[in-house]
């Protein structure tokens, strides 16, 4: 695989920028749900801490909050959203349920559903009944009621208010006092129509709340033509009956209006009961449009795919109308706030937020605080946010993938530019031809070039010299083998007792020396790194070492004009003092061979910087434009005319290998006049370069 295609591939990893993106917004979408939580739980506190301090607003009849649930059904009646128009028809009463109830005698069944609103202080009843045969009041008859009929029965002051109605014929009906009639009571405000249906009628009535008492119970009397006075009773209590009708659960429209400055704070409220019945409902209200609307549909339904809860539950249904279950209300009754979210039934991918809180004086708990809340609203802050991240992770993950494609191709084309100089620097016949590119990039392929151009430099080096080693060996060898060759000849030819032969053989011995110095030369490099590696570094003086060997040279040397030059008192430096001393004799060697006769050759020791300087220089011919960096190289030597001695361009390379030892460097280049050359040598001092031992390689 290319180096491009591997980039590509790499560049792929970039796609878990848009992946982090999701789940920081999922982070944070945590964050507001937790927040959305809190918010409504202490706004159902604060609602149920009101509603606390005055529980006849939740029981306006304080005998209902003790009452344990009954055997017989209360009747529940809803809050009506408007105006409720009595005329005895249906119209209206879709959305509330009724009970049924059924009865009757073998030959005439008989069946009423009823049905309860209500609405600023009265009570609104729809009796839906299935009647085969309809027998009207007849005041021929008698002025009591004769025909079929209901009766009302309600709880006032903890007595029986009965109320009688019947009609000679469909129309406009008032009720009549089936009993004797309380102070207060005016039984013609209970007043309604009675309309003929299809296999029955139907009775719409209009009862005042304050009548009931917070009680209703109703049977219907049947009457039978044939039977004569026979009549078939149904209702939800028994015609002769002595105990109090079953329960009215209403909403209290006081209730209500305490409610409704919590309207504002976005949240569906509902007030619960005891015994589950939900007894204040309160919308929330009205705001403005759907903000995530605003947001592409496309990303809205990606945003919420990604982010949807699918485990949640749908809210439970309510076992019976009026009545509300779930684990939150439950934990509430029990005196412990908790709220749970459920998915909402209308939309796949939105939930829904319920919060309660119980409702508690100092008898205990008396109901529950419901607040339910849709997450739209705060969905709709962050999926705008996720269409921006995702827009703004796509447009980087083109731009750093177009960035990549860009960058590995330049260095494709780099490494390719760089191995096919590499190839071509090399010919079939190892020689190295023309000059590899250095390239000016401070990155590692520019040093990779830069390194080779070095590399292939010393090979070219090492190349030529190996080429002219044979003309060094050749002529350093011809000659003693030519000595030789000769003085064996002549001995040969020569006797035993001949006083020649000592000649010869003197010859010959002095050939063979100069043959083993040939070899010694060569493997003398060697041998000081080797012996180098076993050295271990000490802290000496510079200034008497110098002292003691300089002497040495005058008499070694005496042909030349030697002088030595001292500045510091006293120049330590960590290292070898044998070593350094060969190094000098190397040096010294060296000048001494290209100084002529009588010529000045100096030894200076000054202070540096960074520690101390060693300058030895020697009069004679000034080194070439380029012999100062070639000059410490090994098998390179810059001499025209060697003479007698052996010179195969190593002691200078020795010298370089003691100082980079002793943690220095050494250069050569000519005096400024141009009389002489100069070599350099830089020393740390003992304080800058620690002792150290250098151990054989593995």
């Amino acid at each position: 695989m290319t180096l491009r295609r591997q980039l590509l591939v790499v560049s792929l990893l970039l796609l878990s920028l848009p992946w982090a993106g999701c789940q920081f917004i999922r982070e944070m979408e945590g964050a507001l749900r937790t927040g959305q939580a809190q918010s409504l739980q202490a706004t159902a506190s604060a609602v149920a801490a009101v509603l606390g301090q005055r529980a006849e607003l939740l029981y306006p009849f304080p005998g209902r909050r003790e009452a344990d649930d009954e055997r017989r059904d209360p009747i529940y009646a809803l809050a009506a959203p408007g105006p409720v128009i009595v005329d005895g028809y249906a119209d209206g009463w879709d959305e509330v349920t009724g009970i049924t109830y059924q009865g009757g005698t073998g030959r005439t069944p008989l069946t009423i559903n009823c049905r309860a609103q209500t609405r600023n202080g009265y009570l609104y009843l729809l009796f839906t009944v299935q009647d085969p045969e309809v027998v009207y009041h007849n005041p021929g008859l008698s002025s009591e009621p004769n025909g079929d009929r209901l009766v009302l029965r309600l709880w006032r002051d903890n007595r029986r208010q009965e109320y009688v109605i019947a009609t000679a014929a469909p129309g406009s009906v008032r009720a009549r006092p089936g009993n004797r009639r309380q102070r207060g009571i005016d039984p013609a405000r209970v007043r309604g129509y009675w309309q003929d249906a299809l296999g029955g009628y139907s009775i719409e009535l209009e009862v005042p709340l304050s009548y009931t008492g917070g009680r209703l119970g109703f049977y219907l009397l049947d009457a039978d033509r044939r039977g004569g006075n026979e009549t078939a009773v149904v209702g939800n209590i028994r015609r002769l009956d002595a105990t109090p009708p079953p329960w009215l659960i209403h909403s209290p429209q006081q209730l209500q209006h305490s409610l409704a400055p919590f309207a504002a704070q976005g949240a569906h409220l509902q007030v619960i009961d005891r015994q589950h019945w939900l007894i204040a409902d309160l919308p929330p209200a009205p705001r403005d449009a759907d903000q995530g609307a605003q947001t592409f549909w496309l990303l809205r339904l990606l945003y919420r795919t990604i982010l949807s809860q699918r485990t949640l539950a749908t809210p439970p249904q309510p076992p019976s109308p009026g009545r509300v279950r779930g684990a939150e209300i439950d934990a509430a009754l029990a005196g412990n706030a908790a709220d749970r979210r459920y998915r909402d039934p209308r939309y796949q991918t939105r939930s829904i937020l319920s919060a309660a809180a119980p409702i508690a004086d100092r008898h205990g708990v008396m109901g529950v605080v419901l607040a339910r809340q849709s997450a739209e609203t705060y969905l709709s802050l962050t999926d705008q946010a996720f269409s921006r991240l995702l827009g703004y992770s796509l447009l980087a993950l083109a731009a750093a993938a177009l960035g990549l494609l860009a960058y590995a191709s330049v260095l494709s084309w780099r490494i390719r530019r760089l191995s096919l100089a590499a190839r071509e620097a090399v010919g079939e016949d190892g020689r190295v031809s023309g000059q590899f590119p250095r390239s000016a990039a401070r990155d590692e392929i520019g040093e990779l070039s830069r390194h080779y151009a070095d590399l292939l430099e010393r090979l070219r080096e090492y190349n030529d010299y190996l080429r002219s080693l044979s003309r060094k060996l050749s002529h350093e060898l011809r000659t003693p083998i030519a000595v030789i060759r000769s003085s064996l000849d002549n001995l040969e030819q020569t006797g035993v007792d001949d006083k020649d032969a000592a000649v010869y053989q003197r010859r010959a011995r002095e050939g063979l020396q100069r043959l083993q110095h040939i070899l010694n030369a060569m493997s003398e490099a060697n041998r000081l790194d080797e012996s180098i590696r076993f050295q271990e570094a000490a802290p000496f003086d510079l200034v008497p070492l110098l002292e003691e060997v300089f002497a040495a040279y005058r008499g070694i040397y005496p042909r030349h004009a030697l002088r030595l030059d001292i500045q510091p008192e006293r120049a330590m430096v960590s290292g070898v003092p044998e070593l350094l001393v060969q190094a000098l004799d190397k040096l010294m060697d060296n000048a001494a061979s290209f100084c002529p006769p009588g010529g000045v050759i100096e030894l200076q020791l000054a202070q540096s910087p960074d520690g101390w300087l060693l300058r030895l220089a020697n009069a004679g011919p000034c080194l070439p434009p380029d012999g100062g960096e070639r000059l410490f190289e090994p098998m390179v030597s810059l001499r025209q005319d060697s003479g007698e001695a052996v010179h195969l361009g190593l002691g200078l390379h020795i010298v370089r290998l003691v100082v980079e030892f002793h943690r220095g460097s050494v250069r050569a280049h000519n005096l400024p006049d141009g009389s002489g050359v100069e070599v350099v040598i830089e020393l740390p001092a003992d304080d800058a370069a620690a002792p150290r031992t250098r151990t054989p390689a593995a």
